[in-house]
């Protein structure tokens, strides 16, 4: 079961959440330079975020502490593995680490993604 932040208010019975880069903090971790929107609280079992990178940001090589599908919304981008070599991704496509793989992205241009751990 996935439990939302504070940042979200309900309407009409509904809860809305909003995560544009307003709503989110700078992450400069692993000289990284992006900004990460939770959708999700940090202490639960699962975590959502979005991440919003300007152009030429990236989000630097580190290892995954858990399985994590990067899902690309909009923008275009590279993702790199254990060797670290760049592979071009597009809009409404997705990569995959495994727990304990290093890996990286970035994006010449800007995109925006959905992180699923």
């Amino acid at each position: 079961m996935l439990v939302f932040g504070t940042r979200g208010c309900e309407i009409g019975g509904v809860r809305i959440f909003s995560f544009t880069s307003q709503d989110g903090h700078h992450v400069d971790k692993f000289a990284s330079s992006f900004v990460l929107s939770p959708l999700t609280d940090p202490g639960g079992r699962a975590r959502v975020a979005c991440f919003h990178l300007g152009p030429g940001e990236i989000v630097g090589e580190h290892e995954a502490v858990v399985g994590q599908l990067f899902c690309v919304l909009e923008g275009s981008r590279w993702v790199s593995g254990g060797d670290g070599e760049r592979v071009a991704i597009t809009a409404k496509r997705a990569a995959y680490w495994f727990a304990g793989e290093k890996h990286a992205s970035g994006s010449d241009t800007g995109m925006t993604a959905i992180v699923l751990e």
